[in-house]
């Protein structure tokens, strides 16, 4: 079995080397740490919509550098800042996985940093 890391060697918010990878893939699965609404190493937007597009969209950006895309995604973790801003955010996400719907959890959480919305997600794709 081949384990390839994506991202181990990226650093965090102020310059912090983090203890741990982006995503990581091994036979076929792809595992993608927790992502939330950072540009440039800064937390931006303050509404949930913006939020979650962005956060979605960094989800994107390394299920391609993969080689993977939003149909291989077959299960989904989501932590909400604050429960009332759910459905605004189903909104959101409805527009990305309205198509391929994966399973999905979705709790209430304090945030390790200042965000309204955490995802992270678990995809497969058969090896080549």
């Amino acid at each position: 079995m081949t384990i390839k890391r994506y991202g181990a060697e990226k650093s965090g918010a102020g310059g912090q080397n983090l203890p741990f990878a982006r995503a990581v893939e091994a036979d076929g699965w792809l595992h993608v740490s927790g992502q939330v609404p950072m540009k440039d190493g800064e937390i931006v937007g303050s509404g949930i919509v913006e939020q979650t597009h962005l956060t979605i969209k960094n989800v994107i950006s390394i299920l391609e550098e993969a080689g993977y895309g939003l149909e291989h995604v077959v299960r989904v973790g989501v932590w909400l800042d604050d429960p009332r801003d759910f459905w605004s955010f189903n909104g959101v996400y409805k527009d990305y996985f309205g198509e391929h719907p994966p399973a999905r959890a979705c709790v209430q959480a304090t945030m390790m940093v200042d965000c309204k919305v955490e995802i992270d997600c678990i995809a497969y794709k058969k090896p080549d």
